[in-house]
């Protein structure tokens, strides 16, 4: 039975509660004045003498006592207990490699933020911090790739770690080009070693594969045999574009922008996943949300409730009442009558 306004108190056996109006009525009958005398004086001087009680109120404070033990007692019988409750939860998480493409083309100013041009590689990191954030059970790492590839982020729980560290995704840490098989090869082999049952690798590129010595469809087989689901996003804007050197101040063209969507599609057919094609921010976003969501982590929440038992405390306060009612009873409060003058 648990108490209204009190969530987190229950009494087991609330039926021994009903003796407890028996208290006052003992306390009752106790005080009650008892029978007429069987004989009448016309003046209790007569019996002063007689031998006087030596207890009077006492006896009623040992009454009192063997009251509370008893009220006390019924209390822990009735087993009060205090609830504890909290919720379990077993998160059964996926282990996420972010493929990001760091070739000196990422560098293009052609999306906006708050109505700023800001280059891919800037955008691209905004949208990834969100979706890192979304991912609270998983494990998540990031590859980078241009001619080669490289580790900025190993796999890790931890999430604010991974945000603070995502400047060190950055273009010109290893030779130019784009081997996207070779960022590939490179995710599966971070996710080989994982235990975890999903394995998913989120490759974002904004060219075709012209570097590396394996091409992405053979990397994407191999990620296949290892149970490793590929995700392939085309990232950028076609048409003419320009590089800007910030520390020249110089702008290099590239000619016309190209996207091998043909092979990123098959790459993304072979890792049983989807490809996507993203040209503003706001589709980019919308793709990393319809990932977030096809990938769900697999959550188990089950209600856990203990109990801390409480009878122990009443029930030490009735033995310690019923201990000094007796006590004093056979001692101090004894209540033999004195005996009368002679």
């Amino acid at each position: 039975m648990t108490i209204p306004g009190i969530p987190d108190f229950q009494i087991l056996h609330p039926l021994w509660l009903l003796l407890l109006p028996l208290a006052p009525l003992f306390a009752l009958l106790h005080g009650g004045r008892g029978k007429r005398a069987a004989i009448q004086f016309p003046t209790t001087s007569l019996l002063r003498d007689l031998g006087r009680p030596a207890r009077n109120r006492a006896g009623g404070f040992i009454f009192g006592l063997v009251l509370i033990s008893f009220v006390f007692g019924i209390l822990a019988l009735s087993r009060p207990q205090k609830v504890l409750s909290y919720d379990e939860e077993k998160a059964e998480g996926i282990s996420i490699m972010l493929t990001f493409d760091v070739s000196l083309s990422m560098l293009i100013e052609d999306m906006y933020i708050g109505g700023q041009p800001v280059n891919r590689l800037t955008a691209a990191k905004r949208v990834v911090a969100d979706f890192i954030k979304g991912r609270k059970s998983d494990k998540i790492g990031i590859v980078a790739f241009a001619g080669e590839t490289y580790l900025p982020c190993p796999l890790t729980l931890d999430r604010d770690w991974l945000i603070n560290n995502l400047d060190r995704v950055q273009t010109q840490r290893v030779g130019d080009g784009t081997a996207i098989g070779s960022g590939i090869a490179s995710a599966a082999n971070r996710l080989r070693r994982e235990n975890t049952k999903s394995k998913v690798i989120v490759l974002l590129t904004d060219g075709a594969n012209n570097s590396g010595r394996l091409a992405p469809t053979d990397a994407a087989k191999l990620a296949a045999t290892l149970g490793i689901k590929i995700y392939a996003i085309a990232f950028g804007t076609p048409g003419v574009h320009s590089i800007p050197d910030p520390r020249r101040g110089t702008f290099t063209p590239v000619g016309q922008q190209l996207f091998d969507e043909k092979t990123l599609q098959e790459v993304a057919r072979i890792g049983s996943g989807q490809f996507y094609m993203a040209q503003s921010l706001s589709t980019l976003q919308e793709v990393f949300e319809t990932i977030n969501q096809l990938e769900k982590t697999k959550i188990e929440r089950r209600k856990i409730t203990e109990t801390d038992e409480l009878f122990p405390w009443p029930l030490a306060v009735s033995a310690i009442a019923l201990f000094l009612a007796l006590l004093l009873s056979l001692t101090f409060l004894h209540s033999a009558p004195e005996p009368a003058a002679t």
